[in-house]
């Protein structure tokens, strides 16, 4: 459930196959010809192996090039390999500056004739911590700039390119340790791995269990030259509190960053201030709060102001706050203001799919024009992400791109002559691309051409249909390639988590696959979705699952009107909050022949206490589950489970702290098991709620092959053994 926590991290084209790809962006259309359908094939699972991703793309000062990094699966070892790519803006011709397998987040230095980035090398086949090196563009190997037993992160250039600040859970005693392991001979003493657990949030999908460390601000100056040492890095603050987004004041004197100084925050409702600290240490300064959390720092040209996202949470608890940029004066006297207040969209937010970069980098920042008059925006609105320019001043929107896509990435020169961007649409995974002087948009990439050119896709359909109360919902139909409107197929209805996200024209490969496996697939937005506004989606609080399966079955019965679906073969499948909604469909309906449920909930009550957050606060339910025990019972699939008939498949990662396995799938597969109704369980070890998103990518793949496979059997007929349940009763021996 990727907005299941409270605070979210407020984040955050190639030509495809079909007859020509229509881009449009404000300047006109990008027509690219494809290759003739008949000698094209359909898309497979196994394509995933061959998928590249263009991920953080940073244009040089001067606007000549952009460093990005390039994603691609190392398929010998069964994982991402990252490395940091150079294109230029006026020949789109690539080359490679590192060779990875764990190289990302490039800084270009002030003058453009550097880069730093993170590296992570592996010791004993394990990633090691990650470090900042520096590449000169002159020549020569990367340098190692940190050394530290913790990492680094976060890397930002002073306004002088003479010192970098970034963060470290470091210790002193970690340094210590360090430099003692390193005299040392022989065998060393293996360090206690028993946990003293004092905080109610100890762990964290996807990444493990929490060390009760901080990430503190550090700074390293930069060698005057290739043979000058390395000076160490110097800690410039201490304390029991994390520091995050920092960037450096105009004259490079103090530098800004973000902190929540609450020893247990989720006791309160979730707030954090933006600080200041001298470059030298010290006494740090309070700058200035909103009435919420703020993220992603952006300096103003002159200097003199802040610009930053942020999550409003006055008022009564909310299960979801919209996103929206402020702007503060470094001068002091005013609060900050909310320039986006009157603009019902999610600014900094995006689209949900399968797609994004794995090991991709960070999310998008507001990026100040050159003349500080505007902010150059991400906003998620009605399934599109597109970039808007906000004036800095009255908050007025206008459109920068336009196009059923979605922007995932960009940055700019600092005059803003000159903009990056990575988008992606639903028949390619995202390129690079370059806006000049607001002019037409220029390929710089085509990482999947190759592969893409052989393919033969099809473009989803919108739809907009009213569910029960009148409310309008859009959704997206994926039909198989060839499609006969004559013809009736099965239909996979396909449940987004969140369970506040969004749908919408991104690559989704899950679904292009179950399209060419010769089922139309439809993906709505129910009520709760993202991008809709703020009323549409806290308007499923205290009521999910509920209405939003309502809007859900009215999509189902919308294509059923249309003759092409059969209504004997409907499937439907969600992973997380989707797989919440999927486990709630089946328990209140008999219309599906089959279900795939994913990463899901069964139990909110022991979800409750087990997952890698907290629900401290009354934005899902309005108390602990002592307290509302009738709620948490209503709302909960398994109180539904002896009206479950459909035949189920459970997909679950046992290593999701997120939503744990034991709160869910376990449970609904014991129940189904002791009620002798037909049901499987899949797991995959070693794999967390980031299963379809960046796991293993043969993982990934054997999830789509269980997936179909479960429908191929129950909707299509298909002989499938492997899912075949044993029949109940003893059985006897044959002599």
């Amino acid at each position: 459930m990727s907005n299941i926590c409270r605070l979210r991290a407020v984040k955050k084209v190639h030509a495809a196959v079909a007859a020509a790809l229509l881009l449009t962006c404000g300047w006109g259309a990008i027509l690219v010809p494809a290759q003739a359908a008949e000698t094209r094939r359909l898309i497979t699972e196994k394509d995933l192996l061959k998928f590249n991703w263009v991920a953080d793309p940073r244009l040089s000062p001067d606007g000549s090039r952009v460093a990005y990094v390039r994603v691609s699966v190392d398929e010998k070892k069964d994982t991402y390999s990252t490395s940091v790519w150079l294109v230029s803006t006026s020949t789109a011709e690539a080359r490679q500056l590192t060779n990875g397998p764990r190289d990302n987040s490039p800084r270009w230095s002030p003058d453009g004739k550097s880069l730093v980035f993170l590296r992570s090398g592996e010791k004993d086949g394990k990633p090691e911590p990650p470090q900042v090196h520096l590449l000169s563009l002159e020549g020569g190997e990367p340098r190692p700039l940190t050394d530290l037993p913790k990492g680094a992160g976060g890397p930002i250039w002073s306004p002088n390119g003479k010192r970098l600040a970034f963060t470290s859970s470091t210790t002193d005693k970690d340094i210590a340790e360090q430099a003692e392991q390193a005299k040392q001979k022989g065998d060393k003493p293996k360090p206690s791995d028993v946990r003293v657990v004092k905080k109610a949030v100890y762990r964290l999908d996807n990444v493990g269990y929490l060390e009760d460390k901080p990430e503190h601000i550090w700074t390293v100056e930069l060698p005057a030259g290739p043979s000058t040492p390395v000076a160490p890095a110097k800690q410039i603050t201490r304390g029991e509190f994390d520091e995050t987004d920092q960037i450096w004041s105009a004259d490079g004197s103090r530098i800004y960053f973000v902190s929540d100084r609450n020893r247990e925050s989720y006791y309160q409702s979730f707030h954090n201030d933006i600080y200041s600290v001298a470059v030298s240490g010290g006494p740090i300064t309070r700058v200035t709060s909103i009435e919420g959390a703020v993220q992603g720092l952006s300096l103003s040209p002159e200097g003199k102001r802040l610009a930053f996202w942020g999550l409003l949470n006055k008022g009564p608890e909310r299960s979801y706050y919209q996103p929206d940029l402020f702007v503060y004066s470094l001068s002091g006297g005013a609060n900050p203001k909310n320039l986006t207040a009157n603009y019902d969209y999610d600014i900094s937010d995006g689209l949900i799919t399968d797609q994004k970069p794995p090991r991709g980098g960070s999310g998008p920042l507001p990026i100040w024009s050159g003349d500080g008059t505007t902010i150059l925006a991400v906003a998620a609105e009605r399934g599109r992400a597109n970039l808007k320019l906000v004036d800095a001043d009255n908050g007025d929107v206008q459109d920068f791109t336009r196009g059923n896509q979605e922007i995932i990435g960009y940055s700019a020169t600092p005059d803003t002559s000159r903009v990056a961007m990575t988008l992606s649409t639903p028949t390619s995974i995202g390129d690079l691309f370059l806006i000049q002087d607001s002019g037409s948009p220029k390929q710089l990439t085509r990482m999947n051409e190759g592969l893409f050119a052989q393919l033969r896709m099809s473009e989803p359909e919108e739809i907009t249909y009213l569910s029960f109360d009148g409310k309008p919902m859009q959704a997206w139909v994926q039909k198989p390639p060839g499609f006969d409107p004559k013809k009736k197929y099965p239909l996979i209805l396909n449940i987004h988590g969140g369970p506040h996200a969004a749908y919408g024209y991104s690559f989704m490969h899950e679904f292009q696959w179950m399209a060419a496996k010769g089922y139309v697939v439809l993906y709505p937005n129910p009520r709760g979705s993202t991008s809709y506004g703020q009323e549409f989606g806290n308007i499923i609080q205290y009521n999910y699952p509920g209405d939003d399966y309502k809007d859900l079955m009215a999509g189902v019965d919308t294509l059923l009107a249309r003759g092409y679906i059969d209504p004997n073969r409907l499937g439907v499948t969600g992973g997380s909050g989707g797989g919440v909604l999927t486990n709630w469909i089946i328990g209140h309906t008999d219309r599906f022949r089959a279900a795939v449920s994913q990463r899901s909930i069964a139990d909110w009550r022991d979800w409750w206490y087990t997952f890698d957050g907290t629900m401290f606060q009354p934005s899902w339910f309005r108390g602990a589950p002592w307290q509302e025990e009738a709620d948490f019972k209503a709302r909960s699939p398994i109180t539904y489970v002896e009206q479950i008939k459909t035949p189920l498949m459970l997909i679950e990662g046992e290593k999701d702290m997120r939503t744990p396995a034991a709160a869910g799938g376990e449970q609904l597969f014991r129940a189904l098991k002791y009620l002798k109704r037909p049901v499987v369980m899949v797991q995959f070890p070693g794999e967390t709620h980031e299963l379809s998103r960046s796991g293993k990518p043969n993982h990934r793949i054997e999830r789509l092959q269980h997936i179909v496979g479960w429908f191929d059997k129950y909707l299509l007929g298909k002989p499938m053994p492997e899912y075949d349940l044993p029949a109940p009763g003893p059985v006897r021996e044959v002599r």
